[in-house]
């Protein structure tokens, strides 16, 4: 199959050369002075470092030549920059499958992926997402993992699930898109609380806790727009959420840890080099919660560092000091 992945930050790359191996592939990046950099070293040291592209895998920054060519489509832009390039999908009349693999909310409108898609792509081109438990850099280095690809009519994407399955990335099917969308955006925010916890020497019972809650939590806000409970369990749920909290590849992981040693948001962000996610979901999914009248205590105290400057030891101690519930009720 004619693959052309939309985006060379580490997720793209990484699946760039995961599927190259099994696939014509073009990973394709905004800037033509990026994509002969990264032609000339064979590798793309600013997001994936150490991992050296096939090379049978194809590097392009021209979006219509490709675009006429391909088969399939994998969007694997930051979630800012998706609706710009859903725009210039629909300028191209392109007709062909979209599967996006961001895992967020859009600034400024509370909006999840497949709600920006319903905005831009056309009704005939089939679409969904990809997401779950994985760190780039595994997955790049040929490691084993599992994803799910959800698709509210997955007869569509049937052959493109068939397509990304194969070798080590096993790829399960859902039809539940809010689902998988939103436990992919907020394990982004609660891996930031999970950092701070940890930067704070908590332990790992605070961290089982947080981690525990936060199912409850993202359960609440996902049930009451649409998902299913089940899905919150599964892969792109309590596996995503997991993998986020506790491995030290998890940029937004890092960036909690960072800002309990007490370094400023800007310069965090600035030294990262790569965007974290959850700094934008965390606000969004706030105002979101507000305005359905969901508990989001964690999610909100994340804000409360981020955006209020609240000292991260004293949100803690406010969740600490929530009245007693009953864990059942969530």
């Amino acid at each position: 199959m004619n693959i052309v992945i939309l985006g060379a930050g580490a997720w793209g790359t990484a699946l760039a050369v995961t599927l190259a191996s099994r696939h014509a592939v073009t990973l394709w990046a905004r800037g033509a002075d990026q994509i002969a950099s990264m032609n000339a070293a064979r590798s793309n040291p600013r997001y994936l470092p150490g991992v050296t592209l096939p090379d049978h895998l194809a590097l392009s920054a021209d979006l219509p030549g490709i675009v006429a060519h391909a088969e399939l489509i994998l969007v694997a832009t930051p979630s800012g920059a998706f609706r710009s390039v859903l725009k210039q999908l629909a300028a191209l009349n392109n007709r062909v499958p979209v599967i996006w693999v961001c895992k967020g909310f859009e600034a400024g409108t509370m909006k999840l992926p497949h709600q920006v898609a319903q905005e831009e792509l056309p009704d005939y081109v089939a679409r969904g997402v990809l997401s779950g438990p994985s760190f780039a850099q595994e997955v790049a280095a040929g490691l084993p993992a599992a994803l799910t690809l959800a698709a509210s009519d997955t007869a569509a994407l049937r052959e493109a699930g068939a397509a990304l399955h194969g070798g080590r990335l096993r790829v399960y099917t859902s039809n539940d898109v809010i689902g998988v969308e939103l436990g992919g955006a907020l394990k982004n925010v609660i891996a930031i609380a999970a950092g701070i916890s940890d930067g704070l020497h908590f332990g790992h019972n605070a961290r089982a806790a947080l981690i525990t809650r936060s199912v409850a939590e993202i359960t609440r806000l996902g049930v009451a727009l649409g998902g299913r409970m089940e899905t919150f369990m599964g892969l792109t749920g309590m596996g995503d959420l997991i993998l986020t909290c506790t491995g030290d590849l998890s940029r937004n992981r890092q960036l909690g840890l960072r800002l309990a040693a007490g370094e400023s948001l800007e310069a965090i962000l600035g030294a990262l080099g790569h965007i974290a996610e959850g700094v934008t979901t965390a606000r969004e999914v706030d105002r979101l919660a507000t305005t359905l009248g969901v508990d989001m205590p964690i999610t909100h105290a994340v804000c409360r560092v981020l955006y209020e400057g609240v000292q991260p030891r004293t949100v803690v101690e406010d969740l600490l000091n929530r009245d007693r519930k009953a864990e059942s009720s969530q």
